[in-house]
């Protein structure tokens, strides 16, 4: 069998990250209705702060997470699969930080530190990569 792509395991984390911010979205809806937290407000139930405060952390996450992910992928092709692999373990913190967080806040550490540590390692393999591309121009 041959050797997936790295892009095809990138474009496959992608969507999986996609997927997981839609579901904490929907996560946000149910709670707004199971305990009547009406638009646009976004506070009331402790349970629905935190749904809402995981799905906010996500989407401020996420515009740092997808290029990095993408660009070290694309120009740091030295270590082959890494870049989808620690884009993997980002989407692994961020379901640890949401059951974390949506069980108890002082929880969520765990999941928040595995995500950041895989998306600050990204941005560092991105910023390698597109330097050496630089340098062979």
């Amino acid at each position: 069998m041959a050797a997936v792509p790295a892009t095809l395991l990138t474009a496959i984390i992608t969507i999986v990250a996609i997927v997981l911010y839609i579901i904490m979205g929907i996560r946000v809806g149910r709670m707004r209705g199971k305990h009547n937290v009406t638009a646009p407000a976004t506070t009331g139930a402790p349970e629905f702060e935190r749904a809402y405060r995981v799905q906010m952390n996500t989407l401020e996450q996420m515009p740092i997470f997808l290029p990095a992910l993408w660009l070290a992928t694309i120009y740091f092709k030295r270590f082959g699969i890494a870049p989808p692999v620690l884009g993997a373990i980002w989407v692994i913190g961020r379901v640890l930080y949401m059951e974390g967080y949506m069980s108890d806040p002082g929880k969520r550490g765990f999941g928040f530190t595995i995500s950041t540590l895989s998306q600050l390692l990204l941005l560092i393999l991105a910023a390698v990569g597109v330097v050496m591309a630089w340098m062979t121009i």
